[in-house]
């Protein structure tokens, strides 16, 4: 999953804008049958996905958000997946590790398990053990806890997703969703503010949010400068040097690589 920063969200009854969402250029296409579909008509989305993708070669890779275990359409959704061409299974309201290592025994599919209760935090290392993956639901997160969903409310949330995260030996997780669907500049400052917390990509759920939320990711032009200046001066050798009168040792080299890793 390291790969993808910027998966998009599509809800599973309109797979007639699969073409569309996977030339969005978003890093990866997540069928949604869970939030964006209405109980009563959860089987019908999970016929017409099985239909669109069932045989197919998809130009970009697709995960599938299925409903949350304990709900009546779980195992159903387990079993559409047989035959399918998926990345990964993104759990909802992941909260159990037993769960999750359930689901990718399950399906034969790695699991994203989406963070989104204070339970699923309470647990969130046994989780990201038991998983490929973690993402944060923050909406729901904030509406499980009674909180505001602002940047304030959710820091603590967000330091111990990527806590987790790194615990557990995987990549970055991924941030939330920005619900603004016009304001280029908020969901770019979102994004700038996920990378701050150590987030390494985000959900999104239109594609008008993937190039703001990839300028929100991308290295200025200052700090692309300093972290090639960096490069150039670790190339000189020895295990610390000096650059404009700061030491330049293994931390900052680190620091600088993950700079140029995320300009690419």
């Amino acid at each position: 999953m390291d790969k993808i920063a910027f998966p998009l969200f599509l809800p599973g009854l309109r797979m007639d804008r699969f073409d569309k969402a996977a030339a969005s250029g978003a890093d990866a296409v997540i069928v949604d049958l869970e939030d964006a579909v209405a109980p009563d008509q959860k089987a019908t989305a999970r016929d017409q996905v099985v239909a669109a993708l069932k045989g197919t070669t998809p130009p970009v890779p697709v995960i599938l958000r299925i409903n949350a275990a304990g709900t009546d359409w779980h195992a159903a959704d387990l079993r559409a997946c047989a035959d399918l061409p998926l990345l990964a299974i993104m759990l909802p309201k992941a909260e159990d590790p037993v769960i999750c290592q359930s689901v990718a025994h399950a399906t034969g599919l790695p699991v994203i398990a989406l963070i989104e209760t204070a339970l699923g935090l309470h647990n969130a290392v046994e989780v990201a053990k038991a998983s490929a993956h973690i993402a944060f639901g923050s909406i729901d997160y904030a509406a499980d806890l009674g909180i505001a969903h602002d940047r304030q409310a959710l820091a603590h949330a967000r330091s111990t997703l990527v806590l987790a995260a790194r615990l557990a030996g995987q990549g970055a997780p991924w941030d939330g969703v920005t619900t603004d669907l016009n304001g280029e500049a908020t969901i770019e400052g979102d994004a700038q503010h996920g990378l701050g917390m150590g987030f390494g990509g985000k959900l999104l759920i239109h594609p008008a949010q993937i190039v703001p939320a990839r300028r929100g990711f991308a290295p200025g032009d200052a700090e692309l400068a300093w972290a090639r200046r960096v490069m150039e001066a670790a190339a000189q050798g020895g295990s610390a040097v000096k650059l404009d009168g700061a030491m330049v040792d293994a931390p900052v080299i680190k620091r600088a690589q993950a700079v140029l890793a995320r300009a690419q």
